[in-house]
């Protein structure tokens, strides 16, 4: 049945937890239809209370949607402009971390790490495109900081990061001459238990590790301390930039969401030769 609807629809992926359940929410209460979309929609409870406390439950609609299918994507987009008439914006968000390094994890792990975090990115934003040529819409499209300084043992990650911004930042000129804004917003931590949040047994992975093994736990460290820091943002933090970004008459095409990330970003930007880059991230390891 048709509920065609007269606010701005976003679509948004991965929003079970963290920053797409926070952007979600925030998108809802600054006037937007969000459509909610997640692999798993037996997790939306959270999604569901956090949007009825802000009194916006009736501005948050959830759908299914894996974009690693790409069936499922395009039903999910073809159901939400059957639905609500057209489609503004959407929010690539959906994700997953992978920790490790190419010699022990082989490239059967990497293409996986690529499929969620790079491929799924770019089919969502193939298919959406036309309905966003009609709307006038936006493209924005949660990365990291991990999309633009590479760090250890997130080699399969960054890569996949690195990939989206490289695609993006290619992408936006052209869909600018057809009426659509691009965007990437760049993270740093976002508070969480990060060894949960990963899947990581860290002894398993230490004792398998070899000659990684000390660098490891090295890097590890670092990891744990920076999501438990008060440097690292909480979720609803981290999606203001993302909402603002949704409203905002003219898209910047990078943005940070901390002042940590812009210094962050910023030194791998100023960087020529990658000797600031490699200096930090050997520190990392310990």
């Amino acid at each position: 049945m048709s509920t065609k609807t007269t606010a701005k629809t976003v679509l948004i992926t991965g929003t079970s937890s963290g920053i797409g359940l926070a952007a979600a929410v925030a998108a809802a209460r600054a006037g937007w239809h969000a459509v909610a979309t997640m692999r798993d929609t037996s997790r939306a409870d959270a999604l569901l209370k956090a949007a009825a406390e802000a009194g916006v439950a009736d501005r948050v609609q959830v759908k299914q949607l894996d974009v690693t299918d790409a069936d499922s994507v395009a039903t999910c987009v073809a159901e939400v402009v059957a639905e609500h008439g057209h489609l503004d914006a959407v929010v690539n968000n959906a994700g997953a971390g992978f920790v490790g390094t190419i010699e022990q994890h082989g490239m059967e792990k990497l293409r996986n790490v690529m499929e969620v975090n790079f491929f799924g990115v770019a089919e969502l934003t193939r298919i959406a495109l036309p309905h966003l040529r009609a709307s006038g819409g936006r493209v924005i499209t949660v990365t990291s900081v991990g999309g633009v300084v590479g760090q250890p043992f997130a080699e399969f990650y960054c890569a996949a990061k690195f990939a989206v911004e490289g695609f993006m930042e290619s992408l936006a000129p052209v869909a600018a001459f057809a009426g659509v804004q691009v965007a990437v917003v760049e993270p740093g931590a976002v508070l969480s238990e990060f060894v949960n949040n990963v899947g990581l047994d860290v002894p398993a992975m230490l004792a398998a590790a070899g000659p990684y093994a000390s660098p490891l736990q090295g890097y590890i460290n670092h990891a744990m301390q920076s999501f438990g820091s008060d440097t690292a943002q909480t979720p609803e933090q981290a999606a203001v930039p993302v909402v603002e970004a949704l409203t905002a008459e003219k898209m910047p095409f990078r943005i940070q969401t901390s002042d940590w990330a812009r210094d962050f970003v910023g030194m791998k930007l100023a960087d020529l030769d990658g000797s600031a880059v490699q200096t930090e991230m050997t520190n990392w390891l310990g």
